[in-house]
């Protein structure tokens, strides 16, 4: 046989609490696709050089994480206008010509996640409001423009790191205090945590929930609880909740797609291979 096995693996440090070699060992298996994906424990001062090494032997792309995601795209020759947008890279594909393509998956992970857990979901319905300006927030926030949500309510506990962010987004993205958090919650048509406020090992999310009503949308991207407290109290208020499990799932179907040439369904097989 001289077709080469393709291989894709996940990029970090560390890596060994990583989901995805058994989110992607299962499509493989599930598919029947001749592939390996593999977890690499690489230090920032090694990427570059791994990265050139991989697709000579037989690698067609990575996933990258923690704390690689904005290094490597000074690395990449080229990038996404989304990974761009973002300030961040989560997937990367090694293309025939020798090219590093970078993209960043997170947001179409969090809105293909959001729209499974609330098919009713309308971005046209009111604010969003995004508790946290990080990484992840960005790919939220971009994602959430893109579809149409008419404004945004950023607030973070760093406010300046807020406005920093809210900069690359135009007028559409408001800032308010952290202290003001709770105040912004009624009227808000979605609610995304996008902090580690409530994950096990952090701090408890301390903001007061009473302004959420029946007909708010509130999603978690912690999934370590799978129901955090947030969670919890909007349930019982009565509102569509959806834990934060469903992005990490969705993200990785682009990735899969691109390196082994079918796209990949999430499942509830799926997301209980995840909670292994």
């Amino acid at each position: 046989m001289t077709n080469k096995i393709p291989l894709a693996g996940v990029i970090g440090t560390p890596i060994a609490h990583s989901k995805s070699p058994e989110i992607h060992g299962y499509w493989l298996k599930k598919y029947n696709i001749a592939g390996a994906y593999i977890p690499m424990d690489v230090n920032t001062s090694n990427l570059k050089e791994v990265l050139k090494v991989l697709p000579k032997a037989g690698f067609v792309g990575v996933n990258i994480t923690i704390p690689h995601k904005e290094t490597v795209l000074e690395l990449a020759d080229l990038v996404t206008d989304r990974a761009t947008l973002i300030g961040a890279a989560n997937t990367l594909i090694f293309r025939k010509d020798g090219k590093i393509h970078a993209d960043n998956t997170d947001g179409y992970g969090f809105l293909e996640n959001l729209k499974s857990g609330a098919p009713n979901w309308n971005p046209s319905a009111g604010p969003a409001t995004v508790l946290g300006a990080g990484g992840a927030a960005r790919a939220v926030i971009s994602s959430l423009l893109d579809s149409g949500v008419p404004e945004i309510l950023l607030t973070n506990r760093t406010k300046i790191r807020a406005e920093s962010l809210a900069e690359n987004f135009g007028n559409r993205v408001k800032v308010i205090d952290w202290v003001q958090a709770g105040n912004i919650l009624e009227g808000s048509a979605l609610v995304v945590n996008t902090t580690a406020l409530g994950m096990v090992g952090k701090k408890e999310m301390r903001i007061p929930l009473d302004g959420l009503s029946i007909n708010t949308i509130v999603t978690d991207l912690v999934y370590t609880p799978l129901e955090t407290d947030l969670l919890t109290t909007a349930r019982q208020i009565g509102c569509v909740t959806i834990d934060g499990l469903g992005m990490l799932l969705h993200q990785a179907v682009p990735g899969f797609e691109r390196w082994f040439g079918l796209r990949p369904t999430v499942d509830n097989d799926t997301r209980a291979i995840a909670l292994q």
